[in-house]
């Protein structure tokens, strides 16, 4: 199943499980988003993770916590933001918190290669 926002420069707002199941495993490398509407530092973090979106090779994925708390949930997400990398369909990486976008692109640069 091929999606027209596969690679559109901009995140893409994961609406289900079966919908992030079908992007990580459509893509090579995803970087997804954990986050909030309340969490600050999500907040803090949006931009950076918008630039990825269109400046690297990354699929970049927004799950809301709030909307899809069972996914979160099994996904192992405890707090927010948390970045999770896949590369090839299978988890690849984790970081939890406000990262610098220098060290987010070495991941995806990493990943890509």
């Amino acid at each position: 199943m091929s999606t027209p926002e596969a690679k559109t420069g901009e995140p893409i707002h994961v609406e289900s499980e079966d919908h992030l199941a079908d992007l990580v495993a459509e893509h090579d490398v995803v970087l997804v988003d954990y986050h909030a509407d309340w969490c600050g530092p999500c907040k803090m973090l949006e931009p950076t993770v918008e630039e990825l979106a269109a400046e690297t090779d990354a699929v970049v994925l927004k799950v809301d916590i709030d909307e899809l708390q069972d996914l979160a949930r099994s996904e192992g997400v405890r707090s927010v933001p948390t970045l999770q990398f896949y590369e090839g369909g299978e988890r690849a990486e984790r970081v939890i918190g406000v990262q610098d976008k220098a060290d987010l692109a070495a991941i995806v640069e990493r990943l890509s290669s």
